[in-house]
């Protein structure tokens, strides 16, 4: 009956490649260039094929076509870090939304992964081993996660969100923390705070000493003396925040100003200073970092360095489909020196609020 016709013949499925050759009066191979976008191929042929096309209601089996072309057609994201972190922290999600915008409009898949141990890492080695994924991005790198040089060695095109030191050699998209935190602390300078303390990231991550850097250059040039005293040190967390906090009001409990290395840990600070009687921002001034949704939402609004997180998303995928495109074209050789060459900083920008 016409109910049971489906688009161009019976409804036994989705039409194959065989059958869309058959009703063309070509080879198979023909129909496979003519999808693939081959030139081999006359205008005459092409268009009976993709009249064929048309009727059948032929899609192509992406993957097939994936392989056939040398290529997964996906992309890795790996987050080295726990559930924790990844779904607490907005940094994450904006990095994500940028990196799935830009991979949908190049028409790539995105594979999110977590690699938070060497059973883990080596799974992950594993699948790239596989040709899966096209290229790899990582995010929230550490001075000693050896992944990005696993990646080097053999040949993925890979671009880190920041970097594990000033001698990066994977290609990076990284913020201006050192500037951005030196805008923070000359901020409450002028504001005639005098006893400004700050909340550091975990050592062991290049954006946390470069935000400490940065806040010290800043003391120094409005002739404020540092004391380590007024150093807490944290992980990035609201609870590391806390605890930091705490630490500084018992060790400095005259403090007038804190900046945070990341509005979450301005978050936990906050808490703890309304624990303890201190007024924001009339008794301690407070600046976050990463202006993130957490800082529009505190109560006083939050102060915060303004890092174009979802931007950086974006501009790790166009930098790792250049190498992508670069090692199709050229051979791997090539590819690597374009990760060598790599590196983009982004500008940040201080958005005062009720907070400073």
């Amino acid at each position: 009956m016409a109910g049971t016709r489906r688009r161009g013949g019976a409804g036994r499925g989705r039409p194959t490649l065989e059958e869309v050759a058959a009703r063309a009066g070509v080879g198979r191979g023909t129909v496979s260039r003519v999808i693939n976008g081959s030139p081999r191929v006359s205008d005459r042929t092409r268009a009976a094929v993709e009249q064929a096309v048309a009727e059948l209601g032929y899609v192509p089996n992406r993957v097939a076509r994936a392989l056939a072309a040398g290529s997964a057609d996906a992309v890795a994201l790996v987050i080295p870090e726990p559930e924790t972190r990844l779904f607490a922290e907005p940094y994450f999600s904006d990095i994500i939304r940028g990196v799935g915008a830009e991979l949908a409009e190049a028409d790539l898949q995105l594979l999110l992964t977590l690699v938070r141990t060497p059973k883990e890492r080596q799974r992950f080695a594993d699948y790239l081993a596989g040709n899966r994924v096209d290229g790899v991005l990582v995010v929230s790198v550490h001075v000693d996660d050896p992944l990005p040089d696993l990646l080097e060695r053999i040949e993925m095109p890979a671009v880190l969100s920041g970097r594990r030191s000033a001698r990066e050699t994977v290609a990076y998209v990284d913020a201006d923390n050192t500037g951005g935190a030196g805008a923070a602390v000359a901020h409450l300078a002028a504001r005639g705070r005098r006893t400004i303390a700050t909340i550091t990231g975990p050592s062991d991550m290049y954006a946390a000493s470069c935000r400490l850097d940065g806040y010290r250059a800043a003391l120094d040039a409005a002739d404020l003396p540092f004391d380590p005293r007024l150093v807490g040190s944290a992980d990035f967390t609201e609870e590391g925040g806390r605890r930091a906090m705490r630490a500084l009001l018992d060790r400095c409990p005259a403090l007038d100003a804190v900046f945070a290395a990341s509005d979450v840990m301005a978050a936990g600070a906050r808490q703890v200073l309304r624990e303890a009687g201190r007024r924001v921002p009339d008794d301690v001034a407070l600046v976050g970092f990463d202006d993130s949704a957490v800082a529009r939402h505190m109560d006083p609004p939050l102060t915060s360095v303004r890092q174009p997180t979802e931007e950086m998303g974006r501009a790790m995928v166009r930098v790792l489909l250049e190498q992508i495109d670069e090692q199709r074209g050229r051979g791997r050789r090539t590819a690597g020196r374009v990760r060598e060459r790599t590196r983009l900083v982004l500008p940040t920008e201080l958005v005062c609020r009720a907070s400073s």
